[in-house]
């Protein structure tokens, strides 16, 4: 039906399935297509990524597209890449142009079925895989009607108020390198120091797909919860329960329990650990019941704090048992990996789906792996690449988020050797993890001089006042800082550029 939008004088044509419902701060639209017409011509558009690692971002309507290019195996980790074209400029879920007056036109999906928005010059358009949810329509302050949109959002999907405090994680400094007398060692080295969790990351596991202990661990897993505890940090643990390698015994003696190509075979869902990786049907009940044991097991050993990574993987296109729309898929192995855990476990996700993961994760991860270094030489012009800079300009593009979930930009550093990280992006890195008001890091004590221990310890002691005065621009604890040209990569780093 054809239907005008009025928004204090600025009239938007639209094409929608249904009447719509006027709300606080905008309009919501039953499910199907949508299309506004808007008179701005070519502008910015906000285009949002599907998962934690998918680009986020303003581009010009008339200007590249913000996406994952030239790397066909990368399309496997970013839904929203395969929607990827060089002229069209679309995301996941929500999306938004910049109207003349410096207000913004949104529109956003308010649940699942694989929504997309995208724009041109003169339309802004929403569809879905599966229509199913309704849609909000709004115009106003760009702050505002993000803020608008997350709260319709969360009072759909829910909202959940676990807080993660202090996070040290083995990942940035051990990597997969990890073993108990290690894990032992650095937890001695960090007691007294302001952190809440400590977190085992990859490489306590015999293989990816096969949750047991590894040999590196052989008094078990919970012995090193034990230890964790004892030196009073919340024991945390690394898994990617949605996913296995080829050599897993998950994989090999069952591989009926993974989703299926069109060949019969299993799908390959992406590649890491120098290997494909296949996902888990979870539409099946034994994979269910696989789950239950795993995080039984998980809990049992005393880990409270459970990082779950390459999320993404339970979300992919593929053939399953049942002919359910994969993000509800999704979303209901995730609630019932929480229904076994419990609601005192606190779940933070990564390469999560974002929108499917609302309500029943507590964080969420809102960029790339960051890395000891600024850009990645490997993947030059990939946004979702590793890289500080990266991990920057995603996160702080979702900082309206952080009223879905708590938001974790990723690690920061205080450490000068290990790294090739200046003194300047080091700062950028910890303020962004302030503006999000999530605080975690890598590095080890033993790698640190007195100087950055003091700087690590006076950093994660803080509750910083956060003030938005900007896209871009924060005020923290009085101190004013401006990421534009880090976001806009209109400048190289320095003390100058971010400090107002």
């Amino acid at each position: 039906m054809l239907y005008t939008f009025d928004f204090a004088g600025l009239r938007i044509p639209a094409n929608v399935s249904g009447q719509p419902e006027a709300v606080p701060g905008g309009f919501v639209v039953p499910s199907g297509p949508v299309a506004l017409l808007h008179p701005f011509g070519d502008t910015e558009f906000y285009r949002h990524g599907w998962n934690s690692w998918s680009p986020s971002g303003w581009a010009r309507t008339d200007g590249e597209t913000i996406g994952i290019k030239d790397s066909p195996n990368r399309l496997l980790t970013a839904d929203d890449a395969a929607n990827e074209t060089p002229h069209s400029h679309s995301g996941a879920a929500v999306g938004a142009v910049a109207g003349s007056d410096g207000d913004v036109l949104l529109l956003g999906a308010l649940g699942l079925g694989s929504p997309r928005v995208g724009a041109d010059r003169n339309v802004l358009w929403g569809r879905a895989e599966d229509d199913t949810a309704d849609w909000f329509v709004a115009y106003g302050p760009e702050r505002q009607v993000f803020a608008d949109y997350a709260d319709l959002v969360s009072q759909r999907l829910g909202r959940r108020t676990g807080r993660a405090g202090t996070v040290w994680s083995s990942w940035y400094s051990y990597f997969e390198g990890i073993d108990e007398e290690l894990v032992a060692r650095t937890v001695t080295d960090l007691a007294g120091y302001p952190f809440d969790v400590f977190q085992l990351d990859d490489g306590w596991e015999p293989i990816v797909g096969d949750w047991t202990a590894g040999p590196k661990f052989p008094s078990g897993m919970g012995a090193t919860a034990r230890t964790i505890a004892d030196a009073g940090f919340t024991p945390g643990l690394w898994l990617a329960p949605l996913i296995a390698l080829p050599g897993s015994e998950l994989a090999r003696s069952r591989p009926d329990l993974l989703v299926q190509g069109e060949d019969g075979h299993p799908l390959v869902t992406g590649y890491n650990w120098g290997s494909h990786y296949y996902s888990l049907d979870t539409t099946q009940d034994e994979v269910k019941d696989h789950l239950r044991e795993v995080f039984e097991r998980v809990v049992g050993w005393g880990y409270r704090y459970l990082k779950l990574d390459f999320m993404y993987a339970g979300a992919v296109a593929g053939r399953r048992s049942l002919p359910l729309h994969r993000e509800a898929v999704y979303r209901e192995a995730v609630q019932h990996i929480r229904s076994v855990v419990g609601d005192s476990v606190y779940l933070l996700g990564c390469g999560v789906p974002m929108i499917p993961s609302v309500g029943v994760f507590d964080g969420a991860r809102v960029g790339p792996d960051v890395g000891a270094f600024w850009d990645n030489a490997e993947r030059v012009g990939d946004p979702s690449g590793v890289g500080a800079r990266n991990s920057i300009v995603s996160s702080i593009n979702r900082t309206w988020m952080k009223r879905l979930y708590e938001v974790d930009p990723d690690a920061v550093y205080f450490r000068s050797i290990r790294s090739l990280l200046d003194d300047a992006e080091r700062r950028a890195l910890r303020d962004t993890a302030a503006i999000l008001e999530f605080r975690s890091t890598s590095d080890p004590i033993a790698w640190l001089n007195e100087s950055e221990r003091e700087q690590l310890t006076r950093y994660m002691q803080e509750t910083s006042v956060i003030e938005q005065t900007g896209r871009y621009s924060f005020r923290i604890d009085g101190r004013d800082v401006d990421l534009t040209p880090i976001v806009t990569g209109t400048a190289v780093t320095d003390a100058a550029s971010l400090v107002v």
